[in-house]
């Protein structure tokens, strides 16, 4: 039973440090390209200056603002996540990929490196879209947990799908067509939690969209973890 234990832990080890290393190569390729950092920075502060230019200092309610902020974040991230895969393909690294990491590693390497730009995202948006669109948000705590669960269920919809297109002749505008369905009942989710949170709803009813932003995204990467190995060795 020690030695089955042992066998487990061992190959459980093995595979994170193969997710990692994963990671950590986009990560440093990401570093010398500046590719999709760019990409979400310059989308994000662009689309905020012309959103905060147009409204000026008309007074939005609290919907508005969280669909403001949704549209901006979506976009932002369609920008950059829909190069996870492509750039394999690109680069002709895709076929070494497949034979360093089985498909499981390769999904959950891929998904781990979309959360960090999503985090890098947030990071820049956040304390962006506070200050030039001047909203005060009465719960951080409750702002940030709805930005951080529906940025999950974004990379989430979203890795599968870049991974799909990564071979595809007209790669951007399949991966919006296909991404579209995917992420629908996760920007709702987000919108409608978010603005309860701006009108200063107490955890009950934020918690009714706060368990769709939790339960999708679990289902899409389950799935997506299963189906993945057909999706990247076809």
């Amino acid at each position: 039973m020690t030695s089955v234990k042992s066998n487990w832990e061992s190959k459980l080890s093995d595979w994170i440090s193969r997710v990692i290393s994963l990671t950590s190569k986009d990560i440093r390729c990401e570093l010398r390209t500046r590719y999709a950092i760019n990409a979400l920075a310059m989308f994000s502060v662009v689309t905020l200056v012309v959103v905060g230019l147009t409204v000026g200092q008309d007074l939005l309610s609290a919907p508005l603002h969280a669909s403001l902020f949704w549209i901006v974040v979506l976009f932002s991230a369609l920008q950059a996540l829909s190069a996870s895969f492509v750039k394999e393909e690109e680069a002709k690294t895709a076929d070494t990929l497949r034979v360093y990491a089985t498909p499981g590693i390769v999904y959950s390497g891929k998904l781990l490196f979309s959360l960090v730009l999503m985090g890098f995202l947030l990071v820049i948006l956040i304390p962006l879209y506070l200050i030039l669109m001047n909203l005060e948000v009465r719960s951080v705590v409750q702002f940030l947990v709805c930005a951080v669960l529906g940025s999950f269920g974004i990379a989430a919809a979203t890795n599968i799908i870049a991974a799909i297109v990564s071979r595809a002749s007209v790669k951007g505008a399949l991966f919006a067509v296909l991404a579209f369905p995917l992420l629908l009942p996760i920007i709702l989710s987000a919108v409608a939690a978010t603005g309860l949170v701006l009108t200063g709803s107490v955890w009950g009813q934020v918690w009714v969209y706060l368990r769709i932003l939790i339960a999708y995204p679990m289902i899409v990467v389950t799935l997506s973890y299963i189906l993945f190995e057909y999706v990247w060795n076809e």
